[in-house]
């Protein structure tokens, strides 16, 4: 018994250890892995501590026209639809234009009568003039047979009452030249420029014929600028169009920005001009660079409708935020929407 016991022994002696098989070497592998990326995520994390200032508070800004008509009327026909995208220029809606197309027939009327009395007064003036060469001519002759009887009553060939009659005669021609040089002064005047160097009531009717034919082009409403028609149902043909009040809106499609929303705590690194990256939620996968270019002057509280009043005794202190403009670097692939949330990171590091 003890002879096979010991033979048992030698054979167990003899069988080498197995190796260790795969799943042995699966769980170190693991437990090492696991160390290496703590180790890494921490060096991560050390390196660009303090590189990069980020937020999901943040909105897309895009230009917004209010479109208001110039001119009162019944709006007669509306060109676009509802999210129709428009270039600049592009006619949008028409108020009627006969109340300003008689009008400017109007002011031309006006301009042409205008004109009419012009020439009238140039005429009167060109008439006073030869009055006056008419009357010095008058006063020549006068002079010259007062002279005479002069002459003649020295030598006493003559009456005194010719005398008189002459020196009389000589008096009313040279009145007469006065009236006529009068005359001929106030036509001038008449004339008279104004700082244009054209007579005052042309002007005045050139003026008013210019607002006539302004008012009628005001009739066509034009989008201002490229973008999407929005707010198009207020607008409907046969309404009343009212000067100053907005009943339509194009929303551009260019110049986007970006209000990111920071913290207070996270302003002490961000200046005007530093670069940042911009992940817009409604295009996931795609990133925009963008760079700052302001820095908001109030927190959002404090241009609220109706601001925090923290001197009520039972105040807690919020972490305030303040807007801080964006400008997009890159040009979109399609147009954003106005409002989209957006996540910005700046970086801030020198």
């Amino acid at each position: 018994m003890n002879e096979m016991t010991r033979v048992e022994a030698g054979q167990r002696a003899d069988v080498a250890p197995a190796a260790p098989g795969p799943p042995r070497r699966r769980r170190i592998a693991l437990m090492l892995s696991l160390p290496i990326l703590l180790a890494a995520a921490g060096l991560y994390a050390w390196l660009t501590s303090g590189v990069t200032v980020s937020t999901d508070n943040a909105q897309v800004g895009a230009p917004v026209v209010n479109i208001a008509p110039e001119v009162s009327g019944r709006v007669l026909a509306v060109y676009v639809t509802e999210n129709q995208r428009v270039k600049k220029g592009d006619l949008l809606y028409r108020v009627d234009p006969e109340p300003y197309r008689i009008a400017l027939l109007q002011a031309d009327a006006a301009l042409g009568q205008a004109r009419l009395q012009f020439a009238q007064m140039q005429s009167t003036y060109a008439s006073r003039t030869a009055d006056i060469g008419s009357s010095a001519s008058d006063v020549a002759l006068a002079e010259e047979n007062f002279r005479r009887q002069q002459e003649l009553l020295a030598k006493g060939f003559t009456t005194r009452a010719s005398y008189d009659a002459a020196h009389a005669a000589l008096r009313s021609a040279q009145a007469k030249r006065a009236v006529a040089a009068a005359d001929a002064e106030a036509a001038r005047a008449m004339l008279g420029a104004s700082g244009r160097g054209g007579h005052p009531q042309i002007e005045a009717a050139i003026a008013t014929r210019d607002q006539a034919a302004l008012d009628l082009r005001r009739t066509e409403v034009r989008a201002p600028i490229d973008g999407i028609v929005a707010q198009t149902d207020k607008l409907q043909p046969g309404s009343q169009a009212v000067p100053l009040l907005s009943n339509i809106s194009v929303v551009g499609t260019k110049g986007y920005w970006i209000d990111a929303n920071f913290k207070e705590t996270q302003l002490e690194k961000i200046r005007i001009g530093q670069p940042a990256e911009v992940r817009i939620d409604a295009l996931p996968g795609k990133r925009y660079e963008a760079h700052v270019t302001g820095i908001g002057a109030g927190t959002g509280a404090e241009f609220s409708l109706l601001p925090a009043q923290n001197a009520t005794g039972n105040w807690v202190k919020v972490t305030q935020r303040v807007p801080v403009r964006l400008v997009l670097d890159d040009t979109p692939d399609r147009p954003l929407v106005s409002g989209w949330s957006a996540h910005v990171t700046v970086r801030v590091a020198p």
